[in-house]
């Protein structure tokens, strides 16, 4: 994926995926394959909406600039509506991996750098109410990044039904215990409950 062919950059230029997301856990790597530099190299999702390029020599973080994208910049910060914020250390090195984990069941979207999870950056995507698309982009002229692991999952019916549960349940044991259900189902919920708490 080359976000800025020309030998000159003359503003900011992104790309978006294919495809939209809007139900399940979608998971994809984007592999800096040369050190990054200039004002913006990103990487997050957004809606169609959301801004692919500029022009004028306006030199951007684009992603998160507005209310339709969510955006991670190599300089560590996060970027939605126009406002940042510190997340974690700026990643400046050839090949760095950055995961990234769009749960659209609890409306999370996670990064990771070389496999390590750096924690959620954002919540409430999936009261967005539109797909969301894969986006990267960069002012830097002849931005490299390589597409690496992608990977998807949908629940069954029966994990929607436990994820429901628990969400209004509160986050007390004995809710479970009081709950009409048989033995195995209960110790499910909890080993659920456990896991997300860890």
């Amino acid at each position: 994926m080359v976000c800025d062919a020309e030998e000159d950059s003359m503003g900011t230029a992104g790309v978006r995926g294919t495809q939209g997301f809007h139900e399940g856990e979608f998971y994809w790597e984007i592999i800096f394959t040369e050190p990054a530099f200039g004002t913006a190299v990103m990487v997050g999702v957004g809606t169609r909406k959301a801004l692919l390029h500029t022009t004028n020599y306006q030199y951007i973080n684009m992603l998160g600039m507005d209310d339709q994208s969510w955006g991670l910049s190599y300089k560590g910060t996060l970027w939605h509506n126009g406002t940042s914020q510190q997340y974690c250390q700026p990643f400046y090195e050839n090949n760095t991996r950055i995961g990234i984990l769009l749960n659209l069941y609890v409306g999370t979207l996670t990064f990771f750098k070389d496999g390590v999870n750096l924690g959620v950056a954002f919540k409430d995507l999936h009261h967005v109410g539109e797909d969301l698309y894969p986006l990267a982009c960069s002012t830097a002229a002849e931005t490299e990044l390589e597409l690496g692991v992608r990977s998807s999952r949908k629940l069954r019916l029966q994990d929607k039904c436990y994820s429901t549960i628990l969400r209004h349940i509160g986050h007390n044991d004995n809710n479970i215990d009081i709950l009409p259900l048989p033995h195995t189902m209960k110790h499910v919920l909890k080993v659920d409950r456990h896991n997300a708490r860890l």
